[in-house]
């Protein structure tokens, strides 16, 4: 059915409400829109739905949420897990609270129990609640930190983490089946409750989630000696961070939180900011500001979903530094793993410190530095989570900390994504430690690179939008298999792994070996001087990543470095896009 047909489809159809049809008819004779909206279904891919709101086959709409719900029920029954039921959590986005509903009434429709959080709650508390409940699974719907037109869906399974293979595909194949809207099912709410298949969970979910943050700090000793003179300030940039790490900040006893009042309450409009990510400079504007007017010492950012973390931090002459998400990342898992070696006297011999595949090289400079083992994986926390399950199954291995350089990292293995509200309160904790020490955590960033190497990583990204975008994303991907590159700027290309074929090319003698690792449309380029690029398809965006890292002997070096790298990255997408 071509995208004309399935527009008048939907124009028409009897399951489709009166709001829909108003909006579609709103843009008849505009058919590049209608194009854009009904050219394909919105892709069910391995991260679950992520799509801007609206009315069409390519949307996030109550019809996209219930067929994918509908194919998720139906795996669910088929591994006879529907008696375990599925925890629901949403964010603050708009449609969030009735695309969980949806989910829910569908699930309840197909004799599945849904529990669905009273109110917004972070990502982390989702994957813990459906260990914490026995789940088979579970849905949060949340798009990150995208712009506000976007929604998403992610699905997660019984360990928490979001789906992999072999249930990923297994979901994909059962949602892909169902080619009529109507085929997914629905009930009332009152009906799911009276069948004791809609129950809401709440604090009962809260509290013991808490208790497990409890459990990581390592130097209570250091936030009893000055919780109460650190000045912290946080914005959850209208998410739903607010509240969690409010309370475990204040429970752990720093007294001194200051929270951007532009930005504490919910609102998925993000009115303050274009694009809520705490990536981004912009969204820390308020932020910056109100840490100069209170002299705070860490200046902290959640996105909406409360999974990464922003910061800045002060240094002793009141320069307010950014820490990405490497840099905070290394930082709080140098921490992690350096005290607990210091606490308990020696770290598990099978311990292991896991990072993503575009995560930075001083990574694997501290898993050197305590003698523990790195571990590479593919992109996405849940990669990070499906090893912390493996170690647990297996004994094969001890997770002691996970982080990617999207703003990422998780402490502890009560979760199995990643979690900013334990961030926000390790890198807290972390201050008060180097309080201890008459240090600031730029002076601890800096003995850090001091120590190993002047480590300095960056991405750049290209939008390519609508139909022609995601072909030429293809296209690019192609001449690169096509043309391997010998020479990325100044570096030589040593080697180089294709993980969509799962082989590793040695450029100068031909041999070739495994990743180890399951097919994925990424492009690694390992360069000399410990530099590296990486070529990956976002999974969530209209966009094409270049990830890439040095090396240098000082920041000044690596400032420069960097600054080549990009160059060259800049004329070779220019190259790849236009040429």
């Amino acid at each position: 059915m071509g995208y004309k047909e399935s527009y008048e489809q939907w124009l028409s159809g009897d399951i489709f409400d009166d709001d829909t049809k108003r909006e579609l008819r709103a843009i008849a004779g505009n058919e590049k829109e209608i194009e854009d909206r009904f050219y394909r279904e919105l892709e069910f891919g391995t991260a679950g739905l992520r799509g801007v709101i609206g009315a069409g086959t390519n949307r996030m709409n109550e019809y996209t949420v219930r067929k994918a719900t509908q194919g998720l029920s139906n795996y669910i029954n088929k591994v006879g897990g529907a008696e375990r039921g599925v925890a629901i959590a949403y964010d603050c986005r708009r449609m969030s609270p009735e695309f969980a509903d949806v989910a829910a009434l569908c699930l309840a429709a197909n004799g599945i129990k849904a529990f669905v959080f009273e109110s917004l709650r972070p990502t982390p508390m989702l994957s813990y609640a459906v260990r914490k409940l026995g789940c088979i699974a579970g849905i949060n719907i949340t798009a990150s930190h995208n712009p506000p037109e976007y929604n998403g869906y992610k699905v997660y399974w019984e360990d928490g983490a979001q789906i992999t293979p072999p249930h990923d595909s297994g979901i994909m194949d059962e949602v892909a089946a169902i080619t009529d809207f109507a085929a997914a099912k629905t009930i009332s709410k009152q009906e799911a409750v009276g069948k004791g298949l809609y129950q809401v969970i709440g604090a009962d979910i809260d509290d013991p989630y808490m208790e497990e943050l409890k459990k990581t700090v390592l130097h209570q000793d250091a936030i009893d000696a000055f919780g109460k003179e650190l000045v912290i300030v946080y914005t959850p940039l209208h998410g739903t961070g607010n509240i969690p790490v409010r309370r475990i900040l204040k429970e752990l006893g720093f007294t001194n939180v200051y929270v951007v009042p532009q930005q504490e309450k919910p609102d998925g409009e993000f009115p303050t900011v274009s694009y809520p990510n705490p990536e981004a400079r912009e969204a820390f504007e308020l932020a910056l500001a109100l840490g100069e007017e209170k002299k705070a010492d860490l200046v902290l950012a959640t996105d909406p979903d409360a999974d990464r973390l922003g910061v800045y931090v002060r240094d002793a002459q009141g320069e307010y530094h950014c820490l990405t998400g490497n840099m905070s990342g290394c930082l709080i898992g140098d921490y992690v793993i350096g005290q607990r070696k210091e606490r308990d006297g020696s770290l598990p011999e099978n311990g292991a410190f896991i990072k993503s595949i575009v995560s930075t090289n001083l990574a694997d400079a501290i898993a050197a530095k305590y003698g523990i083992e790195l571990v590479e994986v593919l992109t996405g926390f849940k990669w990070i989570g499906r090893k912390a399950l493996e170690y647990e199954q297996k004994g094969t291995g001890t997770y002691l900390f996970g982080m990617e350089e999207s703003y990422g990292c998780l402490t502890g293995t009560y979760a199995r994504d990643k979690d900013a509200v334990v961030a926000s309160m390790a890198l807290c904790e972390a201050a008060a430690y180097y309080r201890t020490k008459n240090k600031t955590l730029w002076d601890a960033m800096v003995d850090l690179y001091e120590e190993l190497g002047y480590y300095l990583d960056s991405v750049s990204a290209i939008t390519l939008k609508g139909k022609e975008g995601i072909e030429k994303i293809g296209s690019i991907m192609q001449e690169l298999r096509a043309n391997p590159l010998d020479k990325i700027g100044e570096y030589e290309v040593l080697r180089i792994r294709d993980y969509s074929t799962g082989e590793i090319l040695d450029v100068k003698n031909g041999d070739k070996s495994s990743t180890g690792l399951p097919s994925s449309n990424v492009l690694y380029y390992e360069l000399s001087d410990d530099a590296w690029v990486c070529v990956r398809p976002s999974g969530t965006e209209p966009k094409i990543k270049f990830y890439y890292g040095v090396k240098g002997d000082s920041q000044a070096d690596a400032d420069l470095r960097s600054a080549s790298m990009k160059g060259a990255l800049d004329a070779l997408s220019d190259n790849l896009v236009n040429g």
